[in-house]
């Protein structure tokens, strides 16, 4: 076959960035998946719960969360509502040298310089076990007392107080 031509499945080829070298996914789309575990995880889902409510199947998922299979536009659309979480918040946390590897990149096209931002720190799975371990303790005052010692903790530390 011609050079070009959709020999071999699209496995190797550099032109759709679907594989970073041959036979391992891109890093993005690995990123991408973690973010996607990450988010399922802190939710209590189960693979196969999460597959239910976007029409697949858990290996699918599974699939998913490796980077082994792409995710399209529309699919993570309904994983977004799924999850209850933005799309922006699958590429948040992604380290420069990922970011290096998407298929423009690696097509030499030049894009813009990457704008640094700090990340929401309300998407963070330390934020998020924490609240969910905050919320399990059921008497009231206890909370506030803690809530109380946080802030007094981070004034203390040199940390911005509301």
């Amino acid at each position: 076959m011609a050079k070009g031509t959709k020999q071999g499945a699209g496995k190797g080829r550099k032109s759709s960035g679907r594989m970073a070298s041959k036979g391992f996914p891109n890093p993005i789309d690995v990123h991408v998946g973690q973010r996607i575990r990450l988010r399922r995880t802190l939710l209590g889902m189960s693979q196969e719960k999460l597959g239910e409510a976007i029409g697949l199947t858990f290996q699918q998922v599974q699939k998913y969360e490796r980077g082994a299979n792409r995710v399209g536009s529309s699919r993570l659309f309904d994983l977004g509502r799924v999850l209850d979480v933005p799309i922006s918040y699958f590429f948040e946390d992604m380290p420069n040298s990922v970011q290096e590897k998407s298929p423009s990149k690696l097509m030499g096209v030049s894009t813009p310089p990457a704008v640094d931002y700090e990340p929401d720190p309300m998407a963070k799975r330390e934020t998020l076990e924490l609240v969910r371990a905050y919320y399990k303790i059921p008497q009231a005052s206890v909370r506030k007392r803690i809530f109380e010692l946080t802030k007094t903790l981070a004034k203390s530390s040199g940390g911005d107080e509301d």
